[in-house]
């Protein structure tokens, strides 16, 4: 990859406007002024979209919709981070450039505003890293990465959630060790890594340990009924892509209801949040258990018609699958009831959650995904949801 003179000049522009952001008040003579600069970048070629990201993030706060605060530092970590990651070569060691660059302005723009919000810089970090993995070989790459920090960060900013800086850096440390290992064992992608970090750490901080540890019981059983029987299932045509290697679209479609939810129990302290979360992941891990050793079992039939069809059809249920997902399910409700998140209620509502979740994943895949309106991502989404949900409102029912 090229080191681009264009973008060390952006650089500079941009640790510039960061010193003057808060001398230029009010905020539209700051993007009254960066403007004009961005456009001169524009007509360098190697920065064009750099030039259009720093004009899009001056016009939202020009219109007061960034503070000033999440404003440089979106605009430290875009830009820089850039810098580190080209001048590095763009290799996969580069994305550590990238992320410790990005620590680094940030953590500078703390010190020079006087405003401490570790937990709005490490989403906003982690962020554009991901973004920046998941969206690799697009030109708009860098637009795309600025709108997504600004509005991550400018989330956990109104969010507001006061952490202790000690358990952010030990959750930082054990979801990047989870989403390292990962992508060691060739479970996940680079963009799998990050947002695996990602949820990792949101998990850690606003419900605590044991609930990435409930939600780490759903990555080994899918790891697991992934490899099962996996030549049987090459044979049949019906393995997993790229050896069952997540990216980031398969983490948040399985993790992205039991992030919210998580969120949802740290701001509220309410318990049927819990539920949604354990909810979810047993769905989640249903889904995958059903699926993935399903698959190995007799002819499966059409969930909506109950005729048989070929193995591998979305909508195909199978008794063998069906076991599998009830077996899954129990394992994350027993996972949350030892480590003191579920009690005995809780776990069995979480069992019936991940068997109607499964369910409902088949139901979409039969008429929606088939039809070609959603994609398998969409499908399990709308399981993991309906899974927890259903498993919220049955607890505060009963």
């Amino acid at each position: 990859m090229t080191k681009p003179p264009g973008l060390v000049l952006a650089s500079v522009l941009t640790l510039a406007f960061i010193g003057l952001a808060p001398l230029l008040q009010p905020a539209w003579l700051l993007t009254l002024l960066l403007i004009p600069f961005s456009l001169v970048l524009f007509l360098i070629r190697d920065t064009r979209y750099v030039s259009l990201s720093i004009i899009v993030l001056a016009a939202l706060y020009g219109f007061g919709w960034l503070s000033t605060f999440v404003f440089t530092c979106t605009l430290g970590i875009v830009v820089i981070g850039e810098l580190a990651f080209r001048f590095t070569g763009g290799k996969q060691a580069s994305y550590l450039y990238h992320l410790a660059a990005a620590v680094g302005v940030s953590l500078a723009v703390m010190l020079y505003l006087r405003y401490s919000a570790p937990l709005v810089v490490m989403m906003g970090v982690v962020a554009a890293v991901l973004l920046r993995a998941a969206l690799r070989g697009r030109d708009d790459v860098l637009m795309v990465e600025a709108l997504g920090v600004a509005m991550t960060m400018f989330l956990f900013e109104e969010i507001n959630f006061q952490v202790d800086l000690t358990i952010l850096v030990v959750a930082a440390v054990i979801a990047f060790g989870f989403g390292y290992s990962s992508y060691r064992l060739r479970v996940a992608d680079v963009s799998g890594l990050f947002s695996g970090a990602m949820i990792g750490i949101i998990l850690i901080v606003f419900a605590g340990v044991p609930w990435f540890l409930i939600m780490l019981t759903f990555f080994i059983v899918g790891a697991g009924a992934t490899r099962y029987r996996y030549g049987d299932k090459e044979q049949l045509g019906v393995a997993q892509e790229h050896a069952g290697v997540r990216g980031y679209f398969n983490v948040f479609a399985n993790g992205l209801v039991a992030t919210g939810a998580a969120i949802l129990y740290g701001v509220t302290g309410n318990p049927a949040f819990a539920v949604l979360f354990m909810g979810s992941v047993a769905s989640a891990a249903a889904d995958t258990a059903a699926s993935e050793i399903g698959v190995t079992g007799k002819t499966p039939y059409l969930i909506t018609t109950l005729q048989p069809v070929p193995r591998g059809t979305n909508g195909g249920v199978t008794l063998r699958g069906e076991m599998a997902a009830v077996a899954a399910a129990a394992l994350v409700a027993l996972v949350a009831w030892v480590l003191g998140v579920a009690d005995p209620r809780m776990a069995v509502v979480t069992v019936a959650a991940g068997f109607v979740g499964t369910n409902v994943d088949s139901l979409v895949g039969a008429t929606l995904e088939n039809s070609g309106k959603i994609g398998n991502s969409g499908t399990n989404l709308a399981a993991t949801f309906f899974g927890g949900v259903f498993g919220m409102l049955v607890y505060l029912v009963t």
